[in-house]
């Protein structure tokens, strides 16, 4: 039964209002392309669902094709949310929003969509900012977070923002540089200097 509920939700709320806003639907994926980026949400159901209580997250992703090319891989049309660059929960991007959404037998339904489908606006608001590889870099660098570190570094220093990539190195190195793997990626980002022939 609640399950049923959240197949109807997505079939009569969600693929509309994703349509609407140019997202084709596949399975439990929405997604929408352009010429380099490719955005997504995707429905996840919780491993602990059970007749009475139907728990799920939405997550949120943007693969590009520029970062696919740096990594040495191949390029994908399809490409599964684990496989996109930029990768987050609904309720990392927007606060309003739970970090999973729960439907049991006592659940206002009404709220949950409302819920939800201000949340989707607000991140395709998030995603209309995020028009390239750059501005995932910019995102990434900006935490400062390791996740990206080398393509990150990779992209500015080919677009000779060695700046961008100096300030990027130096608060990676703040927030790191005690830890013990800091040093893994240290050499794996001298490396990356030396190639563009860059004083690390």
């Amino acid at each position: 039964m609640l399950q049923q509920l959240f197949t109807e939700m997505i079939k009569q709320d969600v693929k509309p209002f994703l349509s609407n806003r140019g997202f084709a639907k596949k399975g439990l994926n929405f997604t929408k392309k352009t010429e380099s980026l490719i955005y997504m949400f995707n429905f996840q159901k919780s491993a602990g669902n059970a007749a009475d209580h139907v728990m799920f997250y939405v997550n949120c992703g943007i693969y590009a094709v520029e970062l696919a090319q740096i990594q040495s891989r191949a390029i994908l049309t399809a490409p599964q949310e684990a496989e996109c660059h930029f990768r987050a929960r609904m309720g990392e991007i927007v606060e309003s929003v739970p970090d999973r959404f729960s439907i049991t037998p006592d659940t206002n339904m009404d709220d949950v969509r409302e819920t939800l489908l201000n949340g989707l606006e607000e991140v395709i608001h998030f995603y209309d900012t995020m028009t390239s590889a750059r501005s995932i870099v910019d995102y990434y660098t900006s935490g400062p977070f390791l996740h990206l570190g080398e393509e990150s570094f990779h992209l500015l220093l080919q677009s000779n923002d060695v700046v961008e990539a100096k300030h990027y190195l130096k608060a990676l190195q703040e927030k790191y540089g005690t830890e013990k793997r800091w040093t893994i990626f240290e050499n794996k980002y001298k490396a990356i200097f030396n190639k563009y022939g860059v004083e690390f």
